[in-house]
């Protein structure tokens, strides 16, 4: 790793910045004290698939930027949209006020979802906030003051506030934090490699359900809602699981009146192979959380759409019982500019459509990984995975620091590699994303 240290560390200025970062800014997700030994990378711009540093050395961004950038860095009609209200209106409260980009996106997320009123927030796991407030708020306004429980999957994740996290099953984000979270009940994960030797993914998906149904039926009058990530758990090593479940999951909770979460917030806008996974198995949701790509990548924006019958409890003359809920940046009109120009995109291009020949071609290319000692390689739509058979604990860190210093930005999850990248990836970028990574894992595993 010496030649990747000295790369970034060569130049006053570039170490100037590094230093300044480390004195100022505390990173996300980070051991911040590991930065002594592998330094920051210090990005000054992007293009398409790459990403720029501070030497002008570039790194293929195979995971999105944190899976939020869907057309590539840089893009000029995003751009164009954010420009062009910059001009106009850069914000407004939305309490008392409106403006066009808001009505204009929920009526379109209105009508992809098959949902009603949009609520908007900044960031995913405050999407899971509002969810989780708004379930618990419509029982007790309907006069079932006693529905106030949560239930989740089994390696589940929807985010690091204290509502996310109490629904959170991902022990290294949630045990420090358990004095302060709710309580909450998991069900089985249908992830397929959880299976039975010979059992198939839809048997051991409804096997899944008939355990999930157990549970509501003997507890459904204090649950309020069951909250998931449709047919991928990303954060539990992009786990991916039959649709027979989901539909599964509609019924019993449609039978038992517990509410349905979708949270689609990583899994929506194309990422599964349909605009949204909940499609794939013809179900809708009482509420569908969005975030993450909802702005191609561009800036801070989530939302929360639910159902009419859900939207009018809330619909009274007394105060109390509306939703009191607020972000000083709700439905940014900025934002909302560069999700309406994402959606223009998605529509103009038929980025779905054409996502189903790019996702057989990289599955097609990933085969060369199958001469390494890896298991369960899979994919879902733009989200392609597998588990590197290893019980090095440092496996994620030396992946991704090699693959770094081969200009390919991974970021395992474990032992799991995945690559989720811009949709505009083209096939010689492809092939050069799959041949690093090959490089990469013969030279750590």
């Amino acid at each position: 790793m010496q030649a990747l240290k000295t790369s970034y560390n060569s130049g006053m200025n570039n170490q100037d910045l590094l230093n300044r970062s480390l004195q100022s800014v505390w990173h996300p997700c980070t051991q911040m004290k590991q930065h002594e030994t592998f330094p920051l990378v210090p990005i000054k711009r992007g293009d398409g698939v790459w990403l720029y540093d501070a030497e002008d050395k570039k790194y293929l961004d195979a995971v999105s930027s944190w899976w939020v950038n869907l057309f590539g860095h840089n893009h000029p009609s995003i751009k164009a949209a954010i420009k062009q209200q910059l001009d106009s209106l850069e914000h407004v409260m939305l309490a008392g006020f409106t403006h066009e980009p808001v009505v204009e996106l929920s009526e379109k997320l209105g009508k992809l979802t098959g949902l009603g009123h949009a609520f908007y927030a900044s960031d995913g796991a405050s999407a899971t906030e509002i969810a989780l407030k708004m379930s618990f708020h419509y029982w007790r306004n309907s006069g079932k003051c006693n529905k106030d429980k949560f239930i989740s999957l089994q390696n589940s994740y929807h985010g690091e506030t204290l509502g996310a996290l109490g629904v959170t099953d991902v022990a290294i984000f949630k045990d420090t934090y358990a004095p302060l979270l709710m309580q909450s009940a998991q069900m089985p994960s249908p992830d397929f490699r959880l299976a039975e030797a010979g059992e198939s993914a839809e048997s051991y998906a409804l096997r899944c359900a008939d355990a999930l149904e157990t549970y509501v039926a003997a507890h459904h009058h204090q649950l309020s809602a069951f909250i998931i990530e449709p047919l991928v758990q990303c954060a539990a090593g992009m786990a991916m699981y039959h649709p027979v479940y989901l539909s599964r999951a509609r019924e019993i909770c449609t039978k038992y009146a517990v509410h349905l979460i979708a949270d689609e917030i990583a899994v929506g806008f194309g990422r599964t192979g349909s605009m949204f996974a909940c499609e794939q198995a013809r179900v809708g949701a009482d509420f569908i959380c969005l975030s993450k790509g909802i702005t191609g990548g561009y800036l801070p924006l989530s939302a929360v759409l639910t159902t009419d019958d859900i939207y009018q409890a809330f619909y009274q003359d007394s105060t109390v019982k509306g939703f009191l809920h607020s972000h000083s940046y709700t439905g940014n009109p900025l934002a909302c500019s560069a999700a309406l120009a994402t959606l223009a995109i998605f529509e103009s291009d038929h980025i779905v459509e054409k996502n189903r020949d790019k996702s057989a071609f990289i599955y097609k290319e990933m085969q060369v990984l199958t001469d390494l000692k890896i298991q369960h390689l899979r994919h879902r739509g733009m989200i392609f995975a597998f588990d590197v058979a290893t019980q090095d604990a440092q496996f994620a860190s030396k992946c991704y620091q090699l693959a770094m210093s081969q200009g390919l930005l991974l970021r395992p999850i474990g032992n799991v590699v995945y690559f989720m990248p811009p949709y505009t990836i083209s096939e010689n970028e492809i092939n050069l994303m799959i041949s690093t990574t090959l490089a990469t894992l013969r030279g750590v595993v």
